[in-house]
């Protein structure tokens, strides 16, 4: 499995090496299988394979850095050469720097930062605490905000435990009770859950137990998550085509350090990192300063522009905890850079 990998990699390292460039990263793989038997003889089996492979790239005198990820079951569709050429570019983009103000920007997002985003929106989407009115989705004087329109793009969040590359556990897999998760669900087997469908919010994460105090139907969660464009995406633009279609404004490489701010509008806060750039009409011009943003997820939702073709990606900041992910760039109006940042 990673013997043509590992001959790929060590070639693109002498490559590198050759070039004057400094590649630095790593690859990891395990397999883990779940055993699940109930004193009521249920007897449930799954191997889960995870892997991903990240890549920093430097110059030699190390003061442009550009960074790049994906995740994978099997290293079979990682093009590892692919990976340094796009690092390579960055690089290339960023012999110009220019300095920028904070402020709102229209802004694209790339797959990583996406994924980023919305997972710890996933994340934050319980059925119980929305319920008791502590949440962005929560409903003002009580109750949940499913059914309600988020964005005005057409767009759907789904996982299914069986999607195509981002397969996952099929049934319920509790070690502990939580706000919306029972030990005395283990075993449920899941299915194709919409929590976000045609812009409007479809479903929230919940337990039989949180279900049935919320009001909802029951959804447990799902270890991957997609975002598209309904309903195929077909036509979808790739990030290239949307930088030659910007008539001026930033294109981000990854966020990092993201942390919440305030639940009830879902608020977060972190930092760009390892390339931001300036496109101006059609093209990437120069490097910019990083900032620190203050976004919300929902509230981006409601200013997308644009939303390209969906991709397999990894998110940087959860990458470790959530590997499973498709998402399409998205060029957002008004992306909040509320500072600059002297991180590099």
């Amino acid at each position: 499995m990673l013997r043509d990998f590992a001959t790929a990699l060590g070639q693109t390292l002498r490559a590198a090496e050759g070039a004057n460039r400094k590649l630095y990263g790593f690859a990891e793989h395990q397999l883990q299988s779940t055993f699940l038997g109930t004193s009521a003889g249920l007897r449930l089996r799954h191997d889960q394979p995870t892997g991903r492979v990240e890549l920093n790239a430097k110059s030699a005198d190390m003061a442009r850095s550009a960074w790049t990820g994906v995740s994978t079951r099997d290293f079979t569709d990682v093009d590892i050469a692919g990976l340094d050429a796009g690092l390579t570019e960055r690089l290339g983009w960023a012999e110009r720097t220019v300095a920028l103000p904070a402020g709102r920007y229209e802004t694209l997002l790339p797959p990583t930062a996406v994924s980023d985003l919305l997972v710890y929106m996933y994340w934050s989407a319980g059925a119980k605490e929305a319920a008791e009115g502590r949440t962005v989705f929560s409903k003002p004087g009580g109750g949940t905000r499913i059914g309600e329109q988020l964005s005005s793009q057409p767009v759907t969040l789904s996982s299914d435990p069986r999607a195509a590359g981002l397969q996952s556990t099929p049934f319920v897999v509790a070690h502990a009770s939580g706000p919306d998760s029972s030990v005395f669900d283990n075993g449920l087997p899941l299915g194709p859950t919409s929590w976000i469908r045609d812009g409007s919010l479809a479903a929230l994460i919940s337990s039989r137990h949180s279900a049935a105090i919320a009001g909802v139907p029951v959804t447990p969660g799902i270890d991957n998550l997609t975002f598209a464009a309904h309903p195929s995406g077909a036509g979808a633009p790739s990030l290239e085509q949307m930088i030659a279609s910007t008539g001026r404004g930033l294109l981000l490489t990854c966020l990092w350090y993201i942390r919440e701010v305030d639940p009830q509008t879902l608020l977060l806060t972190g930092l760009t990192r390892d390339g931001v750039y300036l496109v101006e009409n059609g093209e990437v011009t120069a490097a910019v300063n990083n900032f620190r943003f203050n976004e919300s997820p929902v509230g981006m939702l409601g200013r997308l522009l644009e939303v390209g073709a969906t991709v397999p990606t990894l998110p940087r900041e959860w990458g470790d905890y959530f590997n499973r992910a498709a998402m399409p760039p998205v060029r957002v109006e008004g992306f909040n850079m509320s500072s600059v940042s002297q991180a590099s």
